[in-house]
């Protein structure tokens, strides 16, 4: 907003908020909901009007930014600036070194292929295994679809960081300011 007083602009600065959530289960990633679902904005108290920067389906968990920086937003957002996102996935059955080399060289997915992807197994036995797979598109539903181009299916998903940015000290549903020196980290990573 801006004033004028005696022919110089004034500008009302909004004070600038970063906020990470450890998003549960069940939370939609919006800041409105026309159904009246539970949003991400119900889990933050607090008076500023805040947007998530980017999007966690209603059935994955992890982190997630919520700002009202909207320069912030799109660096973090737009996909030439490669922001990292990197998840644990929980999947039905063993996992094998070929489906570990398709997810990482890039999989056919809707009606585009995902770019390559670095791709770890944590864990595997014959029920289920859990790999961690770092990302930096953000297509819809982009990791449970890539899992699925592989015959598997995705039994829990949770994106634990973005950049280097870490919800490890964050109980699900609880949130933190950013300090300044990770904000200032995501914005130069580019």
């Amino acid at each position: 907003m801006k004033y004028h007083i005696i022919g110089k602009i004034v500008k009302n600065e909004t004070k600038k908020i970063y906020i990470l959530l450890n998003k549960p289960t069940g939370y939609i990633t919006t800041a409105n909901d026309q159904f009246g679902r539970k949003t991400v904005l119900d889990l933050v108290n607090i008076k500023e009007r805040i947007v998530p920067v980017g999007r966690l389906d209603m059935d994955t968990s992890g982190a997630l930014i919520l700002s009202n920086d909207g320069d912030f937003v799109f660096q973090i957002t737009h996909p030439k600036h490669e922001i990292k996102k990197t998840y644990v996935a929980k999947i039905n059955g063993t996992i094998n070194e070929k489906q570990i080399e398709i997810l990482k060289n890039g999989v056919k997915i809707d009606d585009y292929v995902t770019k390559p992807a670095q791709v770890k197994i944590l864990n595997s036995n014959r029920e289920t295994s859990t790999i961690e797979i770092v990302i930096h598109e953000g297509k819809n539903r982009q990791v449970r679809k890539m899992i699925e181009a592989i015959g598997k299916k995705t039994i829990e998903l949770k994106r634990t960081k973005i950049g280097d940015i870490e919800v490890s000290d964050l109980e699900t549903g609880h949130w933190r300011m950013l300090t300044r020196q990770e904000v200032d980290k995501l914005i130069n990573k580019w």
